[in-house]
């Protein structure tokens, strides 16, 4: 990749200057002042120091002023490193961007934090990459969200740097940067910790914004949330990876799976594969996004990759760990789903939804005649709408 930054020698004790700030205890309480590019300017940027400095979830490790795609004329963009809190409760480095509308005061405005759905195990899939080129395949919820006043903080997820090691769809890591990013952005770039914060997402995205909200409670109190919009939710990876198998979507199965051994190791994942799988798995880890997710592994199956089924109790026991529905939101959620979604099955959406309702979530559901993919934009207007009488003071309307 090439370099986003360039810095003169000049620059040097301003930004040793800055760094020390950045990590130390008094500016961890206050908003850091942007004067400088304190961050590596290279890739260097998304690799973790080790070990980790001492902190609590979303301290800012690091950060550098970073570009936005289209956006880039009318947003400030920060991308940062901060802390957060892996699926085994362990402190971990997580890399985001955070953009604030150039038009806003930052200190009123509301925060959304953007989950966003499947991009691939590849570094260049990194979404932070995604949004500095201009190429985030949600960039259209991001721009109605910018221009209606928001601030949008979005979460890389943990794992990407340049020897990437995603831990994809593994919930409670999810739910942590998502709130976590929140906390960064209100220390980087003068957010309030007062203004109202939702957490919004599609797909992987709609998982990890329930889990930030199933957490938020106990994990981040303090945390102003107003209310939540989840699409596309795989709620049960039970029902939605293993059917997969011979679909359309099982690119997203295979990248399940690495997500969770990565996670968890004792799935053991090395020990079922063929050649093939082993081939597979090293391109998903080195270069494929989104598109080649589905373009390649179009209608594969298991038994294409491995010698035996990885489908023993080691997997579903993490699968377990990671079902959503075991603890309420306690704000408003918008939870939708397409009909006829031939990625995450809609009847597994359809019982979370009933479950949440059951434990008195304040929940509006609602469905569209359409597929998993169409679903990422068929939603755009209802969650703005849910959005804006949120910020307004609109009581929300559940259909429980």
């Amino acid at each position: 990749m090439r370099s986003l930054f360039s810095r003169s020698k000049g620059k040097a004790a301003l930004v040793a200057v800055a760094l020390i700030a950045a990590i130390s205890p008094a500016a961890q309480a206050q908003p850091v002042a942007i004067a400088v590019d304190p961050g590596p300017a290279d890739d260097s940027f998304y690799v973790p120091p080790s070990p980790l400095p001492a902190g609590a979830p979303g301290d800012i490790i690091r950060w550098r002023v970073s570009k936005s795609g289209q956006f880039s004329d009318t947003v400030n963009s920060w991308q940062v490193m901060y802390l957060s809190t892996d699926e085994h409760d362990r402190p971990n480095a997580v890399t985001g961007t955070i953009l604030v509308p150039k038009s806003v005061n930052p200190a009123t405005a509301p925060i959304v934090s953007f989950a966003v759905g499947t991009h691939g195990g590849a570094f260049r899939c990194t979404p932070s990459s995604m949004i500095s080129i201009g190429a985030l395949y949600e960039r259209p919820a991001v721009a109605d969200m910018l221009k209606a006043g928001y601030a949008v903080a979005v979460t890389d997820y943990a794992g990407y740097h340049p020897n990437p090691k995603t831990t994809y769809i593994t919930g409670r890591s999810e739910g942590h940067a998502v709130i976590d990013v929140v906390r960064a952005g209100q220390k980087l770039s003068k957010l309030s910790t007062t203004s109202k914060v939702f957490f919004r997402g599609y797909s992987q995205g709609g998982g990890a914004a329930l889990w930030g909200a199933q957490l938020q409670p106990t994990y981040g109190a303090e945390v102003n949330l107003a209310g939540v919009v989840a699409g596309g939710v795989p709620g049960d990876l039970v029902l939605v990876t293993l059917g997969l198998d011979g679909s359309r979507g099982f690119g997203f199965l295979l990248y399940a799976l690495i997500g969770l051994d990565n996670a968890y190791p004792e799935i053991k994942l090395a020990s079922y594969l063929n050649d093939a799988g082993r081939a597979a798995v090293a391109d998903l880890q080195t270069s494929s996004c989104t598109l080649e997710l589905l373009v390649k592994y179009k209608g594969k199956s298991l038994s294409d990759f491995t010698v035996d089924t990885p489908v023993q109790d080691p997997l579903l026991a993490a699968v377990a760990r990671n079902k959503l529905g075991g603890m309420p939101v306690k704000v408003p959620v918008l939870q939708y789903h397409g009909a006829s979604d031939d990625i995450v099955a809609f009847g597994q959406a359809d019982t979370l939804h009933k479950t949440y309702c059951r434990a008195g979530v304040n929940l509006f559901w609602k469905t569209y005649p359409v597929d998993h993919i169409t679903g990422i934009y068929q939603g755009n207007v209802d969650a703005m709408t849910f959005l804006k009488d949120r910020v307004a003071g609109t009581p929300a309307v559940s259909n429980c």
